[in-house]
C-alpha cells in the first residue's frame, strides 16, 4: 500500500519536559520493567517446570505472563530511552509498528482472560463435564484463534493508520505511538476512521468486559451450592480474575471508547494500562494463588538441593 504522506518521522513529547522529572520516569520505569520481566518470566518457568500446574487455567496463565511481558516491551523500553535523550524521535515505521505491537499483545491478553473466565465457568459450573470440555487440544485451539485474531485486530489498526496522510506538524503528545494521538496529526477528516477504531478497538474492550463481569456475576451466584472450602478456592481465583481485567478494561474503556480527543490524564492512564497492569498482574496471581507459590517453593528448593 503506497504511504499518503510527507513525514519520514515523528518527534514524541514524552510524559514530562522537565529534565529532573524525567531522570525520575527512568528510575521509576526501569523498576516497573525489570520487575514485569522478571515476575512474569518467573510464572513462565514455574508453571513450565511444575508438573501441578498442568491444568487449563495455568495453560492461559502462561500466556497471558507472556502478553504481559511482550506488551510491556512494546513501551518500557522506548519510554525509558527517550527519557535519557535529548530529542524523542522515532521514524513512521517505528511508529507503525509500535501500533502494530501494541494492538496484537494487548488484543492477545484479552483473548486470554475470555478464555479463562470460560476455563473458571467450566470447572465451576459444570465439573462434571470439564475434563471433557477443557482439554489440552481444545486449549490449544483457543490460542491459536487468539493468536490468529489478534494479529486481524492489529492488521486492521494498521490498514487504517496507512491510509492517512501527515503533512505536519509532527509532534506527538505522547510517550508513544497510538491511534488518538496520531488521529490529532493528519491532515484529513478523521471522524469516519475514528468511528472504525472505535468500533475495532473500542468494542472489543467493552464486549469483553461485559462478558466478563457476567461470566463472573453466574460463576459467583453458583457458588451458593459448593463447600465452604470450595466457596473459598474459586471465590480467591475469581477475585484475582476479576481484578486483572478491571485494571486492564478500565483504561482500555476510557482510551478507545471516546471522540478523537486528547485530555492531560490521557498519558497517566496510558501508563498506568500500558506499563502498571503487567507489573501488578505477577503479582496478583501470586499472592493470591497458593498453588502458585508453592510450585514456586518447590522448584526453588529443588534447585537448592541440586546445588
Amino acid at each position: 500500500m503506497p504511504q499518503n504522506h510527507s513525514v519520514t518521522e515523528f518527534i514524541l513529547l514524552g510524559l514530562t519536559q522537565d529534565p529532573l522529572r524525567q531522570k525520575l520516569v527512568v528510575l521509576i520505569f526501569f523498576v516497573f520493567y525489570g520487575g514485569t520481566i522478571v515476575g512474569n518470566a518467573l510464572i513462565m518457568v514455574t508453571i513450565t517446570f511444575s508438573p501441578a500446574l498442568g491444568s487449563p487455567m495455568y495453560f492461559f496463565l502462561f500466556y497471558l505472563s507472556l502478553s504481559d511481558s511482550c506488551f510491556s516491551t512494546t513501551m518500557a523500553p522506548r519510554l525509558i530511552i527517550d527519557s535519557l535523550s535529548a530529542k524523542k524521535v522515532i521514524s513512521y515505521n517505528e511508529c507503525m509498528t509500535q501500533v502494530f505491537s501494541l494492538h496484537l499483545f494487548g488484543s492477545l491478553e484479552i483473548f486470554v482472560l475470555i478464555f479463562m473466565a470460560a476455563d473458571r465457568y467450566v470447572a465451576i459450573c459444570k465439573p462434571l463435564h470439564y475434563p471433557a470440555i477443557m482439554r489440552r487440544q481444545v486449549c490449544v485451539i483457543l490460542m491459536v484463534f487468539a493468536w490468529i485474531g489478534s494479529f486481524v485486530h492489529g492488521t486492521t489498526q494498521i490498514i487504517l493508520l496507512l491510509r492517512l496522510p501527515f503533512c505536519g506538524p509532527s509532534l506527538i503528545d505522547h510517550y508513544c505511538c497510538d491511534l488518538q494521538p496520531l488521529l490529532k496529526l493528519a491532515c484529513t477528516d478523521t471522524y469516519v476512521v475514528n468511528l472504525l477504531f472505535v468500533s475495532n478497538s473500542g468494542a472489543l474492550c467493552s464486549f469483553s468486559f461485559i462478558v466478563l463481569m457476567i461470566s463472573y456475576i453466574v460463576i459467583l451466584r453458583s457458588l451458593r451450592n459448593h463447600s465452604a472450602e470450595g466457596r473459598k478456592k474459586a471465590l480467591s481465583t475469581c477475585t484475582s480474575h476479576i481484578i486483572v481485567a478491571v485494571l486492564l478494561f478500565g483504561p482500555c474503556i476510557f482510551i478507545y471508547t471516546r471522540p478523537p480527543t486528547t485530555l492531560p490524564i490521557d498519558k497517566m492512564v496510558s501508563v498506568f494500562y500500558t506499563i502498571g497492569t503487567p507489573f501488578l498482574n505477577p503479582l496478583v496471581y501470586t499472592l493470591r494463588n497458593a498453588e502458585v507459590k508453592n510450585a514456586m517453593r518447590r522448584i526453588w528448593y529443588s534447585k537448592t538441593m541440586t546445588k
